[in-house]
């Protein structure tokens, strides 16, 4: 059933992209529940003929056209953009930012006071809606406007409500964390391929076994742990793996990369 929801995103870049394929994978939105404004003439174009969605030619008519005005656009030109439409936003929209570090206290100084702003941290699987997103809202949205974001939201992933002091910590797991396991499934694949397996074969084999234990972790909501000690049978093939993991440091390295990126997050507030 198509959502009587309108959503404006303002920036069609990768994120702004996952996101409107998502939700027209989901079926609750049509290309006419969505209008694009995009700088780039030629993702403008891309997404018009790839989407069929509309593309504004000022960011003011795209946010005229939303109830949900999506900010999908790099941290430091957040400021700028709300500035040019603040104008355009009445107290019945919704701004819903996706933009890393940039903090509730900074959008509200950039939009009208009765505006509600919603921050939100999705990640890349938003286009096959199974995105992690972690969402926080200001304190003058309404219980209706948030239910509204996150049910939207929701068609393309699941979605947990945190305090706004963990979202720059989640942004180095959620937003980051896909980049992380890529990297994981190559090198499983590349394994794979080092052992005599087919490119293609040992992709597929690594990601589908990838995708099985991460379900797992999901649906069971068994500990990891728990779940890694049922397939490791004593003096098994498993057991003589993860000691080579453990031996490469691969747990220390994984946390390390999330602390890092979590940092960066931190650091990306406009000036």
């Amino acid at each position: 059933m198509t959502n009587s929801r309108n959503i404006a995103v303002i920036g069609a870049g990768k994120m702004g992209e996952a996101i409107i394929a998502g939700l027209l994978k989901s079926e609750t939105f049509s290309p006419q529940n969505i209008r694009i404004f995009e700088i780039a003439k030629n993702r403008r174009e891309y997404m018009t003929k790839t989407y069929g969605v509309q593309a504004a030619d000022r960011e003011e008519e795209a946010v005229a056209f939303g109830d949900i005005i999506l900010i999908a656009v790099k941290p430091g030109v957040v400021g700028k953009v709300l500035d040019q439409v603040k104008k355009a936003v009445s107290s019945e929209k919704v701004i819903v930012s996706i933009a890393a570090g940039v903090t509730i206290e900074y959008l509200r100084e950039h939009v009208p006071p009765s505006v509600s702003v919603i921050r939100v941290m999705p990640n890349l699987a938003c286009s096959v809606r199974e995105a992690m997103m972690a969402i926080c809202p200001s304190e003058n949205t309404t219980d209706e406007q948030l239910n509204t974001v996150t049910n939207v939201l929701s068609s393309i992933g699941k979605v947990m409500k945190l305090e706004e002091k963990y979202l720059n910590l989640a942004t180095g797991l959620v937003g980051s964390g896909p980049a992380y396991i890529f990297l994981v499934i190559e090198a499983l694949a590349d394994a794979g391929v080092r052992l005599g397996l087919p490119k293609e074969i040992s992709i597929t084999l690594a990601a589908q076994t990838t995708l099985g234990a991460a379900k797992m972790v999901v649906e069971t909501g068994e500990h990891p742990a728990k779940l890694k000690d049922m397939v490791a049978t004593p003096a098994g093939t498993t057991v003589e793996g993860l000691f080579a993991l453990e031996q490469g440091k691969l747990r220390a390295t994984l946390i390390s990369a999330v602390t890092e990126a979590s940092k960066k997050a931190g650091g990306l507030l406009p000036a």
